[in-house]
């Protein structure tokens, strides 16, 4: 996976941010969110252009997995082709199901650490918000592991198909 620089500018804002005083809290917690939410988008992007290249069977799998729990982590990905697989493999069910656990963790942390910035702001709590650059990093790091997930399993599902 190529390193996003839209996920790298804001790593490195948020690694600043968490030794800012409440004032520059106050003056730069817009460019925070902003820098946040343009590394989220850029994320998501690519998660969806990876997903797109992945077997008939496996956006399957993962569409089942999905419905069966009613997730919504990977809300954004794509339907496949609008085929129903019955038989689906289950090595193929396997790897959705991992591919989709990777998803949800990911998908947890981004919405503690939006949480935990959304409790910082009402507060004001320097504490508070530098735990949210944390989790927010965090996020960023088991977003881009998933996105490496989905890539190995383009490949490894055609190689079980």
């Amino acid at each position: 996976m190529r390193r996003l620089p839209e996920v790298e500018d804001a790593k490195a804002l948020m690694t600043e941010a968490m030794e800012w005083s409440v004032l520059k809290w106050l003056w730069e917690k817009g460019t925070v969110r902003e820098t946040a939410d343009q590394a989220n988008a850029a994320l998501d992007q690519l998660d969806k252009k990876v997903k797109a290249r992945w077997s008939d069977e496996l956006k399957a799998a993962y569409k089942e997995l999905r419905a069966e729990t009613g997730s919504t982590a990977g809300r954004h990905h794509g339907k496949g082709n609008g085929k129903q697989l019955q038989a689906i493999d289950s090595q193929v069910r396997h790897l959705a199901k991992r591919l989709k656990e990777a998803d949800e963790e990911a998908y947890r942390v981004r919405m503690d650490a939006e949480e935990t910035f959304d409790e910082a702001e009402r507060q004001l709590n320097t504490n508070m918000a530098r735990e949210g650059c944390r989790k927010a990093i965090d996020s960023w790091v088991l977003h881009e592991k998933a996105i490496r997930m989905a890539e190995g399993a383009v490949e490894t599902a055609m190689a079980v198909s």
